[in-house]
């Protein structure tokens, strides 16, 4: 190419006079008189010492109008331009010169691979590509989802001993593809669009599924028939079942060590998450134990009794209760907390906020006109449901509701949230995913802030949870369904089972509503 060739040979840019610049054509010499003391100047210019020479061009420009200054400073630009990528390789420096492009997101790397054939080899023997991608991967969560899912991590970060990792080309066509997929799973769920599986829980003695959490290899469920079950991801089946509570299964959670769980005969009981043997049993709330939360050696429960017991995790074995939170006039259905503030939501009609390390209380939360089921806190944002059939949101610092979510029939039992959506299921039996970046601007218009409402449960929707590639979500209906919207297929899920009567459940209807 004739820029390559520019680039690569020329060391000063050809530059046109200062006229030539505006009209393209270069004005002749106003005299011979003009010419022979231009020519003098020149000479005496080229004998004196850089210092001197600086000196006397900075008393031309003090001489000078602005218009000839802009001349000057048009005809200096191209001068000081320097191809510093082409420059480095040539000093033997071509890892400053990977370093510095590697900083370029895609549009800007598309860019730079135009600019010449030195820029072209630099992105790809230093395989920038494919530390753009690698960078991905460790920073956002879709893409490192994604690259497990699709198998394509195997090509990226130090590869297996005996192993080799292709050229720059692949990684190269690699990127558009990735970006496709990645559309195209926001656009299943704008749409709507997934593949749809089923677990039936039902037992002689199961009527709903209360509460579930899952992996890549697991979905562990608290049902109402008082065991915990463990389903494989992949076969969908039963492999282990947890037995010991003498009520339904309320609520649990569980990390790589253990299960905890908390049940309507007002015990917790830990559980070993391989083997599935019972560790150890808390009692000390005097009612149902109706939601639960560990993390980094802590836990927090709470109960119908309408405290909040925050709890000292050393082990599974070595759990001590530290502190007891009373405030709340009705049953506490739901707590959340981080290293700052713990959150609680009551029957009540309130959302109390008490601080982490000294468990003292900081504020109310008031608007929601009927008991609170659920809520996510996460950094300053407070996100709740309620029998109301609404959904607020909350700035947790100033205590304000942000915006007011309407559109379920009945009561909002549970909700979460992540960066981009709030996915929240009802009594009515639909689950509705709400557009969260919207629902934070308050210009937006309430018809424009839910994406899509899911129906496929013939009961009223107990829990869910979802990441970015699908929502799992258990039901009164004794089913678990798990909604894909990474491997759409276009195929039409299977019809729902007939629907059932939405009777009422004892341990949980008394303590959501008021």
């Amino acid at each position: 190419m004739e820029t390559d060739w520019m680039i690569e040979e020329q060391t000063t840019p050809k530059v046109a006079s200062l006229t030539s610049l505006d009209t393209g054509v270069k004005p002749a010499p106003s005299g011979a008189a003009y010419v022979a003391e231009r020519n003098t100047c020149l000479n005496l210019f080229s004998k004196w010492n850089e210092t001197d020479q600086v000196e006397f061009v900075e008393q031309l420009l003090a001489r000078m109008c602005h218009y000839q200054h802009g001349h000057i400073n048009a005809y200096l630009k191209p001068m000081l331009q320097r191809d510093f990528i082409s420059m480095l390789p040539k000093k033997g420096l071509d890892h400053v010169a990977e370093n510095i492009l590697s900083y370029l997101d895609a549009s800007s790397l598309c860019a730079a691979e135009l600019v010449c054939r030195e820029w072209q080899r630099v992105i790809s023997e230093g395989m920038l590509w494919k530390k753009l991608v690698e960078r991905k991967v460790r920073t956002d969560s879709l893409w490192k989802g994604l690259a497990e899912r699709r198998g394509w991590i195997m090509y990226l970060f130090k590869p297996k001993p005996g192993s080799q990792h292709p050229s720059h080309s692949f990684y190269r066509q690699l990127y558009p593809k990735i970006i496709q997929d990645i559309q195209s799973i926001e656009e299943n769920w704008r749409m709507g669009r997934h593949n749809l599986q089923r677990i039936n829980c039902r037992s002689e003695n199961s009527k709903g599924v209360y509460c579930l959490q899952y992996d890549d290899n697991k979905i562990v469920s608290g049902l109402r028939d008082n065991t915990i079950k463990i389903w494989d991801r992949k076969t969908l089946q039963c492999v282990k079942e947890l037995q010991g509570h003498t009520g339904s299964v309320l609520c649990l959670q569980y990390d790589e060590r253990a299960i905890i769980s908390g049940s309507s005969d007002s015990t917790v009981r830990v559980w070993d998450v391989n083997t599935g043997a019972m560790l150890n049993t808390l009692i000390h709330h005097c009612e149902a134990v109706l939601h639960l939360r560990f993390c980094n050696g802590m836990m927090v429960t709470c109960s119908k009794d309408r405290s909040i017991a925050v709890w000292d995790m050393t082990s599974t074995t070595e759990i001590m209760l530290r502190r007891v939170l009373v405030g709340h006039r009705a049953a506490v259905n739901v707590v959340d907390f981080d290293e700052k503030y713990i959150v609680s939501a009551s029957g009540d009609r309130t959302i109390k906020v008490w601080n982490t390390s000294s468990c003292e209380f900081v504020r109310t939360l008031n608007g929601h006109k009927r008991g609170i089921a659920c809520l996510q806190y996460r950094d300053r944002l407070v996100v709740s449901g309620s029998s109301d059939n609404t959904i607020r949101l909350w700035d947790i610092e100033c205590g304000q509701c942000i915006r007011v979510l309407e559109g379920h029939e009945e009561l909002v039992r549970c909700i979460r949230f992540d960066n981009k959506r709030i996915v929240s299921g009802a009594y009515d039996g639909k689950i509705k995913v709400w557009d969260l970046r919207a629902a934070l601007d308050v210009r937006t218009p309430h018809q424009d802030l839910c994406l899509r409402t899911l129906v496929e449960h013939t009961g009223r929707v107990f829990r869910l949870q979802f990441d970015e590639f699908q929502i799992v979500s258990s039901s009164h209906d004794d089913t678990i369904l798990v909604w894909d919207f990474l491997n759409y297929t276009g195929a039409s899920p299977a019809p729902p089972a007939p629907p059932q009567p939405r009777w009422a459940s004892p341990e949980l209807d008394r303590a959501f509503y008021d």
